[in-house]
C-alpha cells in the first residue's frame, strides 16, 4: 500500500466527538514515550503531521487521521506514566477503553512496545485486551535502530515470549529514523482496513 495524502481531521474525547461516516479506522495504541507519534509520521511520510515531544504523556486526546481519503489512523494516549495524576490517567484509561469497545469502525490495532526493554504489565493488559475482544492487532517493537542486529532479534524473542504471542501472531520491528518495517507494516494495515496492496506478514 503506498500512502498518497494524510492530514488531521480532529480531535476527541467521547464517542459524541468521532469523526462521523463508515470510514474503516485502525488504532495506535501504547505506553508513553514509545514513539507513537514518529511512527505515525514516518508511516505517513509527513514529518511533523503528529506532534512529537521528549515528555512522555503528550497525547491527551484521541487524534484522527486521514489516509488517502480511504481509511483513519487513530493515535490513542498513552499510558504508563506515572507523573500525571491518577485522575487523569483513569481518564485516559476509561477514553481509550471507550473508544476500543464501542467503536464500530475499528478493523485492526497496532500495538507498539519499546524493543531496548521487556514489555510491561500495561503493555500485557493492553494486549489480552485486543485479544479477549477479538481485535485483529500486529505487535511493533519501536525505536530498533538503537539495537545491534543481534540484540534486537533477542528483544523480538523476550516479547514474543512475554506477550505469549503464537507462532501466527504478528511481531515486526521498526524505526522511525530508518524506514526499517515500514513496508511491512502498511501491508498488514491495508490488510486491516481491505485496501489494496494490504497483505499479510510473514
Amino acid at each position: 500500500m503506498k500512502i498518497t495524502n494524510s492530514e488531521f481531521i480532529t480531535s476527541a474525547v467521547k464517542p459524541a466527538d468521532y469523526p462521523a461516516g463508515e470510514l474503516p479506522e485502525v488504532a495506535l495504541a501504547g505506553r508513553s514515550n514509545v514513539g507513537k507519534s514518529s511512527l505515525l509520521n514516518n508511516l505517513v511520510g509527513r514529518r511533523g503531521l503528529a506532534r512529537t515531544s521528549n515528555t512522555p504523556g503528550r497525547t491527551r486526546l484521541i487524534n484522527f487521521f486521514l489516509v488517502n481519503g480511504l481509511f483513519r489512523l487513530v493515535d490513542l494516549p498513552g499510558y504508563g506514566y506515572a507523573k500525571v495524576p491518577m485522575s487523569e490517567r483513569k481518564s485516559w484509561q476509561k477514553m481509550v477503553e471507550s473508544y476500543l469497545n464501542t467503536r464500530e469502525n475499528l478493523r485492526g490495532a497496532v500495538l507498539l512496545v519499546d524493543s531496548r526493554h521487556p514489555p510491561t504489565a500495561l503493555d500485557a493488559q493492553m494486549h489480552n485486551w485486543l485479544v479477549h475482544y477479538v481485535i485483529p492487532y500486529v505487535v511493533v517493537a519501536t525505536k530498533a535502530d538503537k539495537l545491534s542486529r543481534s540484540r534486537l532479534l533477542q528483544s523480538l524473542e523476550v516479547i514474543r515470549a512475554d506477550l505469549q504471542l503464537g507462532d501466527g501472531e504478528k511481531l515486526l520491528a521498526y524505526s522511525s529514523k530508518t524506514g526499517l518495517g515500514r513496508e511491512k507494516l502498511l501491508e498488514a494495515i491495508g490488510q486491516f482496513v481491505d485496501v489494496p496492496g494490504g497483505s499479510s506478514i510473514d
